[in-house]
C-alpha cells in the first residue's frame, strides 16, 4: 500500500506543481508523477530540515516547490531539444 501512496502523492504534487507553473509542460502524466516524488523528497527534506518541529504543511509546500523546481529543471533542458 506504501508504494501506492508514493504514486497518488506523487501524482498530486506534480499536478499540483504544473498548474502553478505557467507554460506548455513537456510530459505526461508519467512524468507528472515522477518529478512529484522527486520533488517532495528534495523539497520535503530541505523543509525538514529549516523547521524544528514535525510540520506536515511545511513538509506539503516544501514538496511542492521541490516538484516546482525540478519541473522548471526539466523544462529548461527538455525544452531545448527540436522535434
Amino acid at each position: 500500500m506504501g508504494f501506492l501512496a508514493w504514486i497518488l502523492f506523487g501524482l498530486v504534487v506534480g499536478a499540483i506543481a504544473k498548474l502553478l507553473m505557467p507554460g506548455r509542460d513537456p510530459g505526461g502524466w508519467v512524468i507528472t508523477i515522477l518529478l512529484g516524488i522527486a520533488g517532495s523528497f528534495i523539497g520535503g527534506f530541505i523543509a525538514q530540515a529549516v523547521t524544528t518541529r514535525d510540520n506536515t504543511t511545511a513538509g506539503w509546500i516544501g514538496s511542492i516547490l521541490g516538484a516546482m523546481l525540478l519541473l522548471f529543471l526539466y523544462r529548461m533542458f527538455i525544452g531545448r531539444r527540436t522535434v
